[in-house]
This record gives structure tokens, C-alpha cells and sequence, in this order.
């Protein structure tokens, strides 16, 4: 049985958004396996206390490098010319990393990237030049010397070999663990006092403020209801961490004067996250671009109505069950789905998102290939 690192030099807490959820999930999946394995997670200076309680498993072993992940330049120089030395130094010869970064050449080191989308490639404008730069460097690397990648959805296994004509048998699809501990909430009722709102008469979204995430669609949708004569709630709660679209948001709801009915809540514990899921009118993810998206899951898993788009991997992900907009601009089509969606709940597979089931698809695999 090989002794499989896992790299997580990459993991900023706090700041990487769902990846950290995805690798946090998947560890925590791996723990509650009763079968053998030997993990090494690879850990950095600055987050190695937030990894430290999985090695109370006799499984999991820390190895910390001389690395700070907040140093996003010297973490990747490092990982480029170095990392390999460190792994044959303390024996470990197959590598598992979550994302798609990874050292230049392989060193004697077999490793498995994951991919969970080639957002870069598809929005350049969004990015800054090094960063677009980098990430196809790593897609690239990725497609030569990785041994296997994971892709998160069938929809980014088909973006990888349109796009950088990986082999369809190199790529495995693997989703992520989406699923949601729902025990895990606030009372209604402190909720309800923190935002001034009513149960059932809000609309609910999770989403970082970037420009594919089309939240400027969803404050025009407020905007048209707050003019019009209409019974749907006229109140909108979002929740994520800010981005580069987060003053055109902000300007967007000043310009229409809805501060009064749209709340940017920033980061709220996933307690408060939780209990919003559950007490919504419905839950609107107006993205136009996901390699996964884990906020429909997660809203659906508390019994929130979806309304959503139906682009790229979103109607996968959600198996179909969620409310599709045809045209994800169209503040007409929003409100017409908005006042008579289907909940469909009842007929989604949440079982094949648990921590378990996925944990053990993902052992499977790498004690396969690794």
C-alpha cells in the first residue's frame, strides 16, 4: 500500500473558495472510511494548524514545508524547483493534488492533478495576464505529465480535450462533495433579527462577486420588482467574498436605490449560510460558467426551490431537478420563472454527493493509479 501525498501547499484559508471546501470535504470523507490507506498531507507554514487535527487518524501524517501559501510567488517557485526534492527526501514517491498547479517535471514523482475548470481560458479579461499565463502553463504540464487528472464534471472532461486535446481516457470524472451537514444551522429567528427578514420572503444567493457569476442580472430583477405590481418577495440576501465585480454591484444597487431590499451580507458563518438555504422563497444562481457549483446542491439539500441557468455544467450538477432560465440576461425570463417554479427536490440523488461515497470513489482511484 502506497504512502500518498497529498498536496496542499496551495490552500489559503479562507481565500481559495470552493476548492478549500472540496479537499476539506473529501478529507473529511476519508476519515470516516473503515478501510486501510497512508496519507501525507503536504502542508505549508501558515496552513498547517487548520490540517492538524486529521493527523489524530493513524492514517494521516503532516509533512510542513518551508512554504507560505499567502506568498503566492515563492509558494510556486518553490513547488516548480523543489517540491520533488522533498518528497523522495521522506520516501514519498506518488502525489495526489487537488487542483491543477503542480511542479514543472515529475522528478521520479507520479502525480494526479485535479481540474475543476478552465475558467482563466474562457474569461482572460477577468484575469490578470500572469495569472492567465500560469494556469495554462499548469493545464499543460498538467496534460504531460500527470499521470491521470481528475475532472469534476463531464462538462470539464469535455473542456479539456476540446481545449487542450487531453486523451478522454486519461481524464476520470470524480464530483465533488457537495453535501452539507444539515443539522448544521442557526435558529430562524437570530437570522431573522440579523438581516430584517421573514421566513419565506426572501430570495437567497451564494456567489463571489466576478463577472461570469452575473449578479448585476439579479439586481435588475429586483429593480424591475421593486417598479412593478407584483406579489413575489422584494427582498435579495448575497452571501460570498467579494471580487472584481463587486463595485459595479455595489453602484448597480445604489443607481436603482435598492439598499433597502438587497443585502450584500459578505462572509457569514455556515450556520447563518445554512439557514438562509432553508428559509428562502427560492434560491437564484444566475452563473453563466461552473466547472461544478456546489451553492444548487447545497440549497437543494436544505429543501430550497432552484432557479438557475442552464449553461455549462449546471443542469449536471443538478441533475436536471432545478428550474433552468433559457437566457441568464433576461430580467423577463427570471420573473416569469420566479412566479411559478417546480420543486423537484424529492427526485434528486443526494446520496451520490455524500463524503463517504465520494471518498471511497476517490480511494479507489488513486490506490489504482498511484
Amino acid at each position: 500500500m502506497n504512502n500518498i501525498a497529498i498536496d496542499l501547499l496551495w490552500l489559503r484559508p479562507g481565500k481559495v473558495g470552493g476548492t478549500e471546501f472540496y479537499i476539506r470535504n473529501l478529507l473529511d470523507g476519508f476519515v470516516q472510511l473503515d478501510r486501510p490507506f497512508r496519507f501525507t498531507l503536504l502542508v505549508s507554514k501558515d496552513n498547517a494548524e487548520t490540517f492538524a487535527h486529521y493527523a489524530k487518524d493513524e492514517r494521516i501524517t503532516l509533512l510542513k514545508a518551508n512554504v507560505v501559501s499567502a506568498n503566492i510567488a515563492g509558494r510556486i517557485l518553490w513547488q516548480f524547483f523543489f517540491q520533488n526534492r522533498l518528497l523522495r527526501k521522506n520516501g514519498l514517491r506518488h502525489c495526489f493534488i487537488p487542483v491543477y498547479c503542480r511542479p514543472l517535471f515529475n522528478g521520479g514523482i507520479t502525480y494526479i492533478n485535479t481540474i475543476h475548470d478552465l475558467q482563466a481560458a474562457h474569461y482572460p479579461q477577468y484575469h490578470p495576464f500572469h495569472e492567465v499565463a500560469y494556469s495554462d502553463l499548469c493545464w499543460r504540464l498538467d496534460a504531460k505529465f500527470s499521470k491521470k487528472i481528475i475532472a469534476t464534471t463531464n462538462y470539464v472532461k469535455a473542456d479539456l480535450v476540446r481545449r487542450y486535446r487531453m486523451k478522454e481516457e486519461k481524464i476520470e470524472v470524480l464530483n465533488i462533495p457537495a453535501m452539507v451537514n444539515l443539522d448544521e444551522t442557526e435558529p430562524f429567528e437570530e437570522v431573522s433579527r440579523k438581516f430584517h427578514i421573514a421566513d419565506g420572503a426572501y430570495y437567497y444567493t451564494v456567489a463571489q462577486m466576478i463577472p461570469h457569476k452575473n449578479l448585476e442580472t439579479l439586481i435588475r430583477v429586483m429593480a424591475v420588482l421593486k417598479k412593478g405590481n407584483t406579489n413575489l418577495p422584494q427582498r435579495l440576501l448575497v452571501s460570498g467574498i467579494s471580487g472584481n465585480a463587486s463595485d459595479s454591484v455595489k453602484e448597480l444597487i445604489e443607481e436603482n436605490q435598492l439598499q433597502d431590499i438587497v443585502t450584500l451580507t459578505g462572509f457569514i458563518s455556515t450556520k447563518e449560510r445554512n439557514t438562509l438555504y432553508r428559509h428562502c422563497r427560492a434560491f437564484l444562481f444566475p452563473s453563466i460558467f461552473e466547472g461544478f457549483g456546489m451553492p444548487p446542491v447545497e440549497a437543494m439539500a436544505f429543501g430550497a426551490v432552484v432557479i438557475t441557468t442552464n449553461r455549462t455544467s449546471i443542469p449536471e450538477v443538478t441533475q436536471g431537478k432545478a428550474n433552468y432560465v433559457e437566457d441568464p440576461y433576461s430580467t423577463k425570463a427570471w420573473i416569469e420563472m420566479m412566479e411559478a417554479p417546480v420543486d423537484r427536490n424529492d427526485e434528486f440523488d443526494f446520496s451520490i454527493y455524500s463524503r463517504p461515497y465520494l471518498a471511497g470513489k476517490y480511494m479507489d482511484f488513486l490506490q489504482k493509479n498511484l
